[in-house]
């Protein structure tokens, strides 16, 4: 099982033709991803040819979900221009946006997540500012290296795709159902919260290793829905014991203020709520070894 995304899975991307876009497009059909065009209203009616597989490009997001069913889609465009990219897809009521682009103003961010919920929620986003999310064997729709890990049954959600990445691959012989990088921006689409509850509702994830970090208090309110919510076991990373207070470390969520926001605040949080919680990435790895045996 995955969550969110699967083989059958369609994918176009948004910004296809740009370098980043092509780059990772190619990554991603290499990978076993289910890529059926692009967006480009420049460059609508053509094809590129991606490493032998022609790829239709189309001018709108409507246009590729009526030609090609599109379910999927991934969207590599400038900060500029992300908001009207994402707003679009939400128009278009495509199931899943996948907003890789890093720098998207704040307000920008929080306009379209006000859209969707506006136009009730039938788009899902995940992102900005992240590395998109993975379902080993299945799927792959963003900048997650396919192939550092295989297919097996935890379940991944991060703020950090540095840190994904790492534990993917130190639990790589056990496996994972889907890895989810929900960005590390102080306004994002899909929660914590939110990939905890598909992972809880999914019969094939065992355990979930969940990696946040230093600034605002989603780890706090993860922790809360965790005791209430979650029956998985759950280990926890939180990045940032040694960052030094009113620093902005890295993304631009991650900004602490006194004990907010902390991460031995997280920390005693997710372990009140009964999540064992790693001081660093590779003990992170040895605790979900220990409990999904």
């Amino acid at each position: 099982m995955a969550i969110f995304l699967t083989k059958d899975s369609k994918v176009i991307v948004q910004g296809m033709t740009g370098s980043e876009g092509m780059k990772h497009t190619r990554r991603m059909l290499a990978s076993g991803t289910q890529i059926v065009g692009g967006v480009n209203p420049r460059k609508a009616g053509t094809t590129v040819d991606v490493d032998g597989t022609e790829v239709p490009v189309f001018g709108t997001v409507a246009e590729a979900m009526e030609k090609t069913g599109a379910d999927v889609t991934v969207i590599f465009v400038p900060p500029k221009f992300t908001k009207d990219a994402v707003v679009e897809a939400i128009d278009a009521e495509i199931g899943l946006a996948v907003v890789i682009t890093e720098g998207v103003p704040v307000h920008d961010t929080a306009a379209f997540w006000a859209y969707a919920g506006s136009k009730g929620n039938k788009t899902r986003i995940i992102g900005p500012n992240c590395p998109g999310l993975i379902s080993p064997g299945q799927s792959n729709a963003g900048i997650i290296p396919a192939d550092i890990t295989s297919s097996g049954k935890i379940g991944l959600v991060s703020k950090s795709g540095t840190l994904t990445y790492q534990l993917m691959y130190e639990l790589r012989d056990i496996g994972f159902s889907s890895a989810v990088g929900i960005g590390g921006d102080p306004v994002i689409g899909t929660t914590h919260i939110d990939a905890l509850k598909a992972f809880q509702e999914d019969p094939e994830t065992e355990l979930i290793v969940m990696i946040g970090e230093i600034g605002g208090d989603a780890e706090e309110r993860a922790a809360a829905y965790i005791a209430e919510h979650v029956t998985k076991p759950v280990v926890g990373y939180v990045a940032g014991f040694t960052a030094p207070e009113g620093k902005t470390m890295g993304h631009a969520g991650a900004i602490v203020s006194g004990s907010s926001g902390t991460a031995q605040a997280k920390k005693e949080a997710l372990e009140a709520a009964g999540v064992k919680v790693g001081k660093t990435p590779s003990e992170t790895a040895r605790l979900a070894r220990e409990l999904i045996g």
